[in-house]
């Protein structure tokens, strides 16, 4: 909230008031000074109440009680001026309701044990249910914090656990991101009467209120039945009449008011292909991987040896043993320059094959291939994979290549720029022999430069420090591991069977889609087979009363 103060100092009568916020030179040198003069006494107002919070807190509450609370929270309310910050924030810098807000806040922090919550600390089955998950952002950039209500079942022997999981993720998010808000996404699509619970919901509300405040920026509600309208009458109450505000109920058309579709889940009207699953978790730390933007010049000459021998190798094993002879043949017939277009042409094979087939569309990027980079096993050889981006707009894009396991791939480029209409290959390949994994997981970025911007090392260095969040766009790939015990005489011939897979997959997908849809249609049945049932009990009901009535009056 921007408060404009007008000092009207003592005048003579009829002689015009002057105001700080005006300028009467047309420099708007007066209105410049005026605001450093604000924001400086701002700062400083802030200063001494953090100051005073913290010198309170201290004789007021540890004296007392030093046992109450997590020495590793005080010691941070010591040193974060942030965290003391979101604190008076919440509480409008009335210090004595901050310091409530503090006692309570340390005692929650030290009962749930948060600062030594881990992934061990959690039931397996509820990480991998996907209830609760972070994962995309909303249009203003703020983190997407997920709750499917349809996988939450009332029960007081899981709700503890829950409220941990619910923990771990924003003890998990702040530490990461000190003071950015994120978005309470509550998916109530395909829940009923059992996925009502009021205790847990009020937990999640008092987290935002008193354990984490200043985090959340709004909390969207998808989808919300009507049989639940009593319920979130509740829930307003608890969140108070200023952040009242926060709650937006939405409907498929709506919510794209708040996130745009890229990501949004399907059922949702949008168009993101992420699919929950565990392990790992769904929003690991995306690092740099090894080598970015190839080895240093003496190990690039090296590597692009190797690479050549290694493709040479590839492919000699990819051609059976007659068409080894039927080359050579060839090649001691011909003349040098016809030595060099047979192996163009086995090169233009080779890479034919290694393209992939799947293509993700974003507003930025076309990244192919769509979900999974695909790795061959040992015993097939292919060990590097290839990423093609492609630039649909009419600017430069900027991007960067990230992994959950930075130590095991090397990946070149891994932070450049793709002119208009452009495509780069990125080549992936694992690291010192170390074995690709089906939890290993990669992130594209990429976002637009503007015309003049340089494309250098340290222009784009500087352009990723500076870029919005809301500006870059996100791609995740998961890794899978080709096991192939095929004869090399075939592996020419993969492109079939890679159409051939590409089909099955597309039966699996359809197959579980069907399963899905069946499982929507039985719960439909159930509840159809519910408000039967209800309905003939109110009938028999009506019925006993009619007839006990009829009966009282003809006595």
């Amino acid at each position: 909230m921007i408060m404009q103060i007008h000092w009207m100092p003592d005048t003579a009568p009829g002689t015009p008031a002057f105001s700080p916020l005006s300028c009467d030179d047309g420099t708007g040198k007066k209105r410049q000074h005026h605001r450093l003069q604000g924001g400086l006494c701002h700062a400083q107002n802030k200063t001494k109440l953090i100051s005073e919070v913290r010198r309170r807190f201290e004789v007021e509450y540890l004296t007392e009680k030093p046992d109450k609370y997590d020495p590793r929270d005080v010691e941070r309310l010591q040193q974060d001026d942030n965290w003391v910050e979101s604190y008076l924030f919440w509480r409008h810098d009335v210090v004595d309701e901050t310091l409530k807000m503090l006692d309570e806040s340390f005692q929650w922090r030290k009962e749930m044990a948060v600062n030594d919550l881990t992934e061990s600390c959690i039931p397996r089955w509820l990480l991998e249910i996907g209830g609760i998950y972070l994962h995309g952002y909303d249009k203003e950039g703020n983190k997407l914090f997920w709750i499917r209500v349809k996988y939450h079942i009332k029960d007081h022997k899981t709700i503890l656990d829950k409220k941990k999981l619910i923990a771990f993720w924003l003890e998990r998010y702040a530490k990461r991101e000190n003071g950015k808000p994120v978005t309470v996404m509550f998916d109530l699509s395909e829940t009923g009467i059992n996925c009502i619970d009021m205790d847990f919901v009020r937990f999640i509300i008092n987290c935002f209120k008193v354990y984490y405040p200043k985090y959340l920026s709004k909390i969207v509600i998808f989808d919300m039945p009507w049989i639940m309208n009593a319920a979130f009458k509740i829930v307003k109450s608890w969140l108070g009449p200023e952040a009242v505000s926060l709650l937006k109920f939405t409907s498929k058309n709506e919510v794209q008011e708040y996130v745009s579709v890229e990501y949004l889940p399907p059922h949702m009207g949008g168009t993101d292909p992420f699919k929950y699953s565990y392990p790992p978790l769904v929003d690991d730390d995306f690092q740099t991987p090894l080598c970015e933007n190839g080895p240093i010049a003496s190990e690039d000459e090296a590597s692009s040896k190797e690479d050549i021998e290694s493709d040479g190798k590839e492919t000699l094993e990819t051609i059976s043993n007659e068409e080894q002879t039927a080359l050579l043949k060839k090649i001691n017939l011909t003349e040098p320059t016809s030595k060099a277009e047979e192996n163009e042409k086995v090169d233009s094979k080779m890479k034919a094959f290694k393209k992939p087939l799947s293509v993700f569309k974003g507003p930025l990027l076309h990244i192919s291939p769509a979900e999974e980079l695909y790795f061959g096993s040992t015993e097939s050889g292919e060990k590097k994979t290839l990423i093609v981006l492609t630039n649909v707009t009419k600017n430069i894009v900027a991007f960067k290549v990230r992994t959950t396991a930075p130590e095991k791939y090397r990946v070149k480029p891994s932070n450049s720029s793709c002119d208009p209409g452009a495509s780069v290959d990125i080549v992936v390949s694992p690291h010192g022999g170390l074995a690709v994994s089906a939890q290993d997981r990669f992130l594209i970025m990429g976002a637009e430069m503007e015309q003049l911007s340089g494309t250098g090392p340290a222009e784009l260095t500087q352009f990723w420090k500076e870029v919005p969040r809301n500006k870059v766009m996100e791609h995740r790939l998961r890794c899978h591991i080709v096991e192939s015990s095929k004869p090399t005489t075939l592996t020419l011939k993969d492109n079939a069977f890679n159409m051939s897979d590409k089909t099955s997959e597309d039966m699996c997908l359809q197959l579980n889609r069907l399963l899905e849809s069946n499982r929507k249609l039985e719960d439909q049945l159930q509840r159809c087979i519910w408000f039967q049932q209800l309905l003939l009990s109110l009938t028999v009901l009506s019925l006993a009363f009619v007839i006990s009535f009829f009966y009282l009056l003809y006595s």
